[in-house]
């Protein structure tokens, strides 16, 4: 039997002995998160601000959904100072197993509070949700299957109605050949978070596309050990493709009944570079004066360089988007 890439992805990645259910995903790829601690700094940044609109409650959300091992959140924690961590109730979001010795006060579940106010992070999730492929044909789209086992693809019946519609409005196929991802079930993932939050301010983070800009063959890739490897959907590697972002504001703005002026769509590069991050160089003449201090900015300032880099981290898109503040 040949599924769907939908179908294959979700077993590869998380059915039994997934994928993301046995591996730490830092073993196979560099993330903003495992880069450096200071990408937590610009979170805390983001939640002091949610924390400030909102009036500095009694209690604060910071949800991190697809948590990994935890290290934003253990970051966050650490850095934040006692009058926030005192009122933060911390949910990291994953489906593998809590990892060991994350802190007490981080609640570890399997799907986000029914109920938010605060802040939502969301960096590498979406990517990882699975999703379905279309390539057009003479007699337009058919839905892309695959072998498990192989990778090996052959076409199949034409997309559901609802996949139809997505394709037409965000990633039609001019020409014989070309194919598409269809990122209908991100939209729903996406907003499925959004609806839960009663104020506050929901960000993902991810490799994206606008509509008027997508990959004419697509961009589903397989990592495994910090390489780039075929996208056989066996469970042995990581499966990704790139998000629509676009898509997926839309989507929760439907799904919540906001205007588009409560949505902002960026690069990382501009939303840490906003957040004061610029990778400069400290003066050379303070190596002089203090060594010490010299060298902990320098790093510093590496470490602010990797994360706005326009051809590496700083290219993911950011989507933001604000309820009730």
């Amino acid at each position: 039997m040949w599924p769907t890439w939908r179908a294959a992805m979700e077993r590869a990645l998380y059915g039994e002995g997934g994928f993301y259910l046995r591996e730490r995903p830092s073993r196979h790829f560099r993330t903003s998160v495992s880069a450096s601690p200071i990408f937590a700094e610009a979170v805390l940044t983001i939640l002091a601000d949610v924390d400030a609109r909102l009036g500095r409650p009694s209690r604060i959300d910071l949800v991190d959904v697809g948590a990994g091992e935890g290290t934003l959140v253990r970051h966050v924690l650490d850095l934040a100072p006692p009058s926030l961590a005192a009122r933060l109730a911390i949910t990291a979001v994953d489906l593998a197993d809590r990892p060991p010795g994350l802190p007490e006060a981080i609640t570890w579940a399997a799907a986000p509070p029914g109920s938010i106010t605060g802040l939502v992070i969301a960096n590498e999730w979406l990517d990882n949700v699975p999703l379905d492929f279309a390539e057009q044909t003479a007699d337009g789209p058919r839905l892309v299957l695959v072998d498990p086992a192989t990778g090996e693809e052959r076409l199949g019946p034409p997309p559901e109605p609802a996949d139809a519609e997505w394709l037409e409005r965000w990633w039609p196929l001019p020409a014989v050949g070309l194919r598409a991802e269809i990122g209908r079930s991100r939209d729903e993932a996406w907003a499925g978070v959004v609806t839960r939050i009663v104020r506050g301010r929901a960000i993902a983070i991810d490799y994206a596309h606008p509509v008027d800009n997508r990959p004419l063959c697509g961009t589903l890739t397989g990592y495994r050990d910090g390489s780039v490897v075929p996208p056989i959907p066996d469970g042995t590697c990581d499966i990704t493709a790139h998000v629509a972002l676009d898509a997926c504001a839309a989507a929760a703005e439907r799904a919540r009944g906001f205007s588009t002026a409560s949505t902002t769509l960026t690069t990382q590069r501009e939303a840490l570079r906003a957040l004061g991050m610029t990778g400069a160089r400290p003066l050379l003449a303070l190596a002089h004066t203090d060594p010490r201090t010299y060298l902990r900015a320098l790093a510093r300032s590496s470490q602010e360089a990797e994360l706005i880099d326009p051809g590496g981290l700083g290219s993911f898109g950011w989507l933001s988007q604000d309820i009730e503040l």
